[in-house]
């Protein structure tokens, strides 16, 4: 009695999937007039979102970041080098953002991913620009020495919205981030202070008496919406961004302010409303990223 039924809705199922791979468009359009998109969420709810930190142990700061199933791996290196002429009291970062084969099936071996270096000058100016990191904190001995924090985040999973997660990713790894003990040697040069000689007495007093935490603030968190004719989805998964062009990433700090809107082209207009709306849905996104940053910090802490 039960087959004639399995065999149908096998056949029901078979029908939506090939409807789905054939008219994606309509496809979604037919959940968003019901208020609801394919994997199950409102149109303005973002992923489940999970951060952990020191997932590098060889690093001096690292974090591992999932919105949905994009993944992000951050890991921060620290070397000393000579602070430039023009602000000599102050270190420096580098971000580098990788996305390699294994990330999504759209990224070719030998080929570099045309939105890796995108990614990477977005990273740096929202981090500088947010006022999160004080560069003179980086600061050793003014005009001789001074710390360049390596950032690297490795792309393990491209689906959708992946500035969101690589921010996220690396102000987790900034939170984790321990700067190094270093010495000056019998030549003058500053050298690194091993893990096992932290705390011993040396020959030369350290410039950092242990390892220290960076003072961050204006941490700044991002949202990426889609806008499609009337409708804002948040946080879109890769199918999304591939059926519906047009999206805007709004990156706010945690005092509230504006650090910048990004709006690569696409066929719809960004009307005031709708970016009002855009930047009201990263202040309530923001807030739920805090928690999970804070909470995060604090199972390391009992750890």
């Amino acid at each position: 009695m039960g087959t004639p039924n399995a065999v149908g809705d096998w056949s029901s199922e078979m029908e939506v999937s090939a409807f789905r791979r054939l008219f994606p468009l309509h496809y979604y359009e037919r959940h968003l007039s019901e208020s609801i998109r394919p994997d199950a969420r409102p149109l303005k709810r973002a992923r489940d979102t999970i951060v952990s930190l020191g997932a590098v142990a060889s690093s001096d700061g690292s974090a591992l970041a999932k919105i949905g199933s994009t993944t992000m791996l951050a890991a921060i290196k620290m070397e000393v080098m000579t602070p430039s002429v023009d602000l000599p009291d102050e270190g420096s970062i580098a971000v580098e953002f990788h996305m390699p084969p294994i990330c999504s099936p759209v990224v070719r071996p030998g080929r570099p991913a045309e939105v890796a270096p995108v990614i990477s000058k977005q990273l740096f100016d929202s981090l500088l620009s947010s006022g999160m990191i004080d560069l003179k904190e980086l600061s050793l001995i003014k005009g001789k020495a001074a710390w360049m924090a390596y950032l690297d985040i490795y792309c393990l999973d491209a689906d959708g919205a992946l500035f969101d997660a690589a921010l996220l990713s690396a102000v987790a790894a900034f939170s984790h981030l321990r700067i190094p003990v270093v010495s000056l040697n019998d030549e003058g040069r500053m050298v690194m202070v091993s893990k096992e000689l932290e705390g011993e007495k040396l020959d030369k007093e350290p410039v950092d008496k242990e390892r220290r935490k960076l003072s961050l603030k204006s941490i700044p968190f991002s949202l990426t919406c889609i806008l499609h004719k009337n409708y804002i989805l948040a946080d879109p998964t890769f199918e999304e961004e591939s059926i519906m062009e047009t999206f805007i990433t709004v990156v706010l700090n945690s005092s509230g302010q504006l650090v910048s809107l990004y709006k690569p082209g696409g066929p719809v207009l960004a009307h005031t409303s709708a970016i009002q709306e855009c930047v009201a849905l990263t202040r309530q996104r923001m807030k739920e990223l805090e928690e999970i940053i804070d909470e995060a910090i604090s199972t390391m802490e009992i750890d």
